[in-house]
């Protein structure tokens, strides 16, 4: 077990990290006819507004509180006096809340992926195999709720600050800092981290198009004549 946890969270997140950003440079580079959301709203349009609103409030909702909570050095909470207890109450509450607005719009979307026979025709095996993984990974997260609940004193969500913090510093001891975490925690980080392994593979590309808005406001606007 001892060379799994060092191998899975101080090996695994580098290779994780090559195939995130080879796999986009490539994709981008050979099939950019691909870099696309394949929106399925011209197939089936039911329960895709309220799926679709609920599913990315509350998964950029949980990215950026991730993100936040986990790489926030811990001298920077004690310093403007939020106590590592505090952090993780405020943590499971702000995490069971968007979490459970991904969790709902989440359902919604699997029932239309898998139901409607439009949909499921035209899904390919990576469209199924992404909402199966997010949606595990998902639920695992909310697992973690139950067991921080058991212990307050906010201790493993420092070990598990501190393992973030060294991944992303290039540290080689970061594996220790996860090795007595619960199992659920575990898997958890496990499938959350293979997710960006999927990424460049998966639809989940489009979400580096969003970063285009801002040149797509302000262009030029463009003049459409009608035929003669």
């Amino acid at each position: 077990m001892d060379f799994l946890d060092k191998f899975i969270f101080g090996i695994y997140p580098y290779i994780i990290l090559v195939i995130f950003i080879v796999g986009c440079l490539v994709r981008f580079e050979r099939e950019q006819y691909s870099w696309k959301s394949d929106s399925s709203q011209l197939l089936y349009r039911g329960q895709l507004r309220i799926g679709n609103i609920l599913f990315h409030i509350g998964i950029l909702g949980l990215f950026f509180g991730h993100l936040v909570g986990l790489l926030t050095p811990v001298i920077v909470w004690d310093t403007i006096g939020v106590s590592h207890s505090l952090k993780q109450i405020v943590a499971m509450s702000a995490g069971g809340a968007m979490g459970g607005l991904c969790f709902i719009g989440l359902i919604i979307l699997i029932h239309r992926r898998f139901t409607v026979d439009r949909l499921t025709q035209n899904s390919t095996w990576r469209d199924k195999l992404l909402l199966v993984w997010i949606f595990i990974t998902l639920c695992l997260g909310l697992s973690t709720i139950a067991v921080s609940a058991q212990h307050l004193d906010g201790h493993e969500m420092v070990n598990l600050m501190t393992w973030a913090q060294h991944v992303v510093t290039f540290r080689g001891d970061a594996s220790d800092y996860i090795t007595n975490a619960s199992i659920i925690f575990k898997i958890h980080l496990f499938m959350g981290m293979s997710l960006f392994g999927l990424f460049p593979f998966t639809r989940l590309v489009h979400i580096f198009s969003g970063f285009g808005m801002v040149t797509y406001i302000n262009r030029k606007w463009q003049l459409v004549r009608p035929r003669s």
